[in-house]
């Protein structure tokens, strides 16, 4: 499947099993996986359908499903082996989802060799489709992006924020007050390269959650590295992670949460 197959699957699929659950959902659609940890009818659906499209393409490739990986831990072991996997987020938000906000999206990342090659998010409720190719740049309903965050240093600016609830008002030395994301990975990092927050702060990443994010902002010309500065392993995430509009800003913010 080329990029823009894969984009239309994740539409096509958002539009047959999550948009007509939108504020709709009945209780009984909605479960725990673990306490505060929801998910619904259309999580399951759509990662059913997203999954049989791709290994039909792919039969070769290793898709790594957040759900499927719940009910098969040992998933993600065969995942960080593969020389080609994908993985999928079929409702990233599945909070926000069941609480009505538009704030959720459908992602898919593309690993060959240990390196994300492509990622999709596509959020059905803002109609917004980010696309990104290794060496071929990022995208956004087809309008190439760049990072239009503000440097370093340069005036009062957006906030710092923090998908760990427990740092929210936390001070990094010499930077700002860490605020709250927006509570879904596939509209943190959207928000990241528009400019709404000078770098955003995880204490711990799973693949399905970061791979389209990480992609599309280092296309965009934007850094991603762990807490302590190492590099971002496609298939090897766990811990947690820092991205930036820059390299000046991650290394001020690692520099901070260490302090």
């Amino acid at each position: 499947m080329d990029t823009d197959s894969v984009l239309r699957l994740m539409q096509e699929v958002a539009e047959q099993v999550i948009n007509p659950r939108f504020r709709s959902l009945a209780d009984h659609q909605v479960t725990e996986k673990n306490p505060g940890d929801l998910v619904t009818i259309a999580d399951h659906e759509s990662e059913e359908l997203l999954t049989a499209a791709l290994t039909a393409a792919f039969p070769d490739a290793v898709v790594l499903g957040e759900e499927a990986h719940a009910q098969e831990p040992a998933l993600l072991d065969r995942f960080n082996a593969a020389d080609h996997g994908f993985t999928v987020d079929p409702v990233d938000g599945t909070k926000n989802f069941v609480n009505g906000s538009p704030d959720h999206a459908v992602m898919i990342g593309e690993v060959r060799g240990g390196e994300v090659v492509r990622g999709w998010i596509w959020q059905p409720q803002h109609e917004a489709a980010y696309v990104a190719e290794r060496g071929a740049g990022a995208f956004l309903n087809g309008t190439r992006l760049t990072m239009a965050g503000p440097g370093l240093g340069e005036g009062a600016g957006p906030p710092y924020r923090t998908a760990r609830r427990a740092w929210v008002g936390r001070q990094l030395p010499a930077l700002g007050t860490l605020e709250l994301t927006w509570a879904c990975c596939g509209v943190d990092y959207p928000h990241l390269i528009a400019g709404d927050a000078r770098a955003l702060v995880y204490n711990h990443s799973k693949p399905w959650d970061h791979l389209a994010g990480s992609l599309l902002v280092q296309e965009a010309g934007g850094v991603i590295g762990g807490l302590d500065g190492s590099p971002f392993a496609a298939q090897a995430l766990g811990g947690g992670l820092v991205s930036a509009p820059d390299r000046a800003t991650y290394d001020a913010v690692v520099a901070a949460l260490s302090a």
